[in-house]
């Protein structure tokens, strides 16, 4: 009887234990997922060759300028060879004084670039515009303009996501938007998870939007114009069929972000980035206490935001600002902004309690800041010298390029997009891009019967969209990082989504072809 008893017990208890032995893994954190891609790619370095290219100079004009580019000569290609004459493997080592290591990733990819671009670039501007957001954040304008306006749109905040979508991809398509997404989703975050929606809601009205814009853009100047430049035809040409394609990507993405804003506003615990959105709904309990406060300070903060946000909008569009420009001015709105809190007593902000919010806002960026330098140091690994100096990289363009000029022609335009889709991973910038693939995908669309309009076509579509997965991009793994979404959250997100950009512009670039589109 006792063992009857001990046996039903040991059941009873196993089948209690039972959820808990069947408790899903947890998705690895982001840094772990950019370890093992790096792993990756140093796994390459034993098995492909290291090749290299000449450079040619090409001439183009653009808005009656005529400008010049070194590009690629794309029957340049060769591969590096040993005393015997056979390619020549560039294994990476476990460490090198020279920083090409594989674990001297980390500490190269954040100190390299400049002060123009990513990573170490990147990172500064991010530091630096995190510590401002720190100061405005501080004085508690934001919170209560927050709490005003949802009070003021109640039933009609749904209209927030349509407009908002529609300005960052306009932006992303008139002058390539992209880093300046980063400061306004620091403003954003905190109203759409005030208005039931979460960070992944405000990653899509952000960064997504620009990058939606940006590739489907009928006269960016950091892809279209200089792909077509390097293709040799007209420069911004074809705006009659990519501005019918800029609005249709547009409305597809803000069909696909009010759905799923839709759906979180239901029920918020369906969202992907539910728990690390509890930093911005912690706000929420301070309502009662702020709700009162709207004074002229706060009208003078807002208007400073406000006034920074257009002046920087203005200056890139007009004098072509860029990191170090942008960074600057929002340093200068941090500081204004803080001495507006100090003059008004804005929750009793004084110049330590300013120099405070400014570390603080600094140091939320720091785990940002660590995974765009990781991703840097990827493509360290795969050789970054550029295309005179042998690397992996450079024999992974050379083997792409032979592969697609031998196949059909509509199917050659796909794997063009394909191609640049997959080759966005390891170049982001989308000039760079422009200027390492162009050259031979011109070329090879003459052989197989494609035009270059749509080469360019399938250019500009691989290159933009998927900036919103790879994170190699500077640009999205900050923002992800200000809205606090894990890049692995993200990824179980945005699969979707890239699916059916992928078929769309499938459909674009094939339909283009057939339609006989130069």
């Amino acid at each position: 009887m006792l063992k009857a008893l001990d046996k039903h017990n040991n059941m009873t208890a196993n089948t209690q234990a039972a959820p808990v032995a069947k408790t899903a893994m947890p998705m690895p954190d982001t840094l772990v997922i950019i370890f093992f891609v790096a792993l990756l790619a140093a796994a390459l370095t034993y098995l492909v060759p290291a090749g290299s290219f000449d450079t040619q100079t090409v001439t183009f004009v653009q808005d009656g300028v005529e400008k010049s580019r070194d590009v690629v000569d794309p029957d340049s290609f060769l591969y590096a060879v040993d005393e015997q004459g056979e390619p020549l493997l560039k294994p990476v080592p476990a460490f090198d004084p020279a920083g090409k290591g594989f674990f001297n990733y980390m500490f190269e990819g954040l100190v390299s670039g400049d002060k123009w671009g990513s990573a170490v670039g990147v990172i500064m501007f991010m530091l630096v515009i995190g510590g401002s957001f720190g100061v405005v954040m501080a004085t508690g304008t934001i919170d209560n303009g927050i709490l005003r306006l949802i009070h003021h749109t109640q039933g009609r905040e749904f209209l927030f996501i349509p407009v908002l979508f529609s300005l960052f991809s306009l932006g992303g398509a008139v002058f390539g938007m992209g880093e300046e997404a980063i400061a306004f989703a620091i403003i954003i975050c905190p109203l759409m998870i005030r208005l039931g929606y979460d960070g992944i809601t405000t990653v899509m009205v952000t960064y997504v939007a620009t990058q939606v814009g940006f590739g489907a853009s009928w006269m960016n100047p950091f892809s279209v114009a200089i792909a077509q430049g390097i293709a040799g035809i007209p420069v911004l040409s074809g705006s009659a069929v990519r501005v019918p394609m800029w609005i249709g990507f547009t409305l597809l993405g803000i069909a696909f972000t009010m759905l799923y804003a839709r759906k979180i506003k239901k029920n918020p615990a369906l969202s992907y980035s539910f728990a690390t959105d509890a930093a911005f709904r912690d706000g929420d309990s301070n309502e009662s206490e702020h709700q009162s406060r709207f004074n002229l300070g706060d009208i003078l903060v807002l208007a400073a935001i406000t006034a920074t946000m257009g002046w920087v909008i203005w200056g890139v569009v007009v004098k072509h600002w860029f990191i170090p420009e942008i960074a600057s001015q929002f340093f200068t709105m941090g500081l204004v902004v803080g001495v507006i809190g100090v003059l008004f007593k804005l929750n009793g902000l004084t110049l330590n309690g300013m120099a405070k919010a400014f570390k603080e806002g600094a140091a939320t960026m720091l785990e940002p800041c660590l995974l765009v330098g990781s991703a840097a140091g990827i493509l360290i690994l795969l050789g970054k010298g550029g295309p005179t100096e042998p690397s992996v990289l450079n024999s992974v363009l050379a083997a792409a390029g032979g592969f697609i000029g031998h196949l059909p022609d509509a199917l050659s335009a796909w794997f063009m997009l394909l191609f640049q889709s997959v080759f966005n991973f390891f170049v982001t910038s989308g000039s760079g891009q422009a200027a390492l693939t162009m050259p031979l995908m011109a070329p090879l669309a003459d052989i197989v019967g494609v035009s270059r309009q749509v080469a360019v076509l399938a250019f500009q579509l691989g290159d933009g969209f998927t900036n919103i997965l790879v994170p190699t991009s500077a640009s999205l793994m900050a923002t992800l990082g200000v809205c606090r979404v894990e890049f692995s959250a993200w990824v179980r997100f945005i699969w979707r989504f890239m699916l059916m950009l992928l078929l769309a512009a499938s459909a674009m670039v094939i339909g283009a072809h057939y339609l006989g589109f130069s």
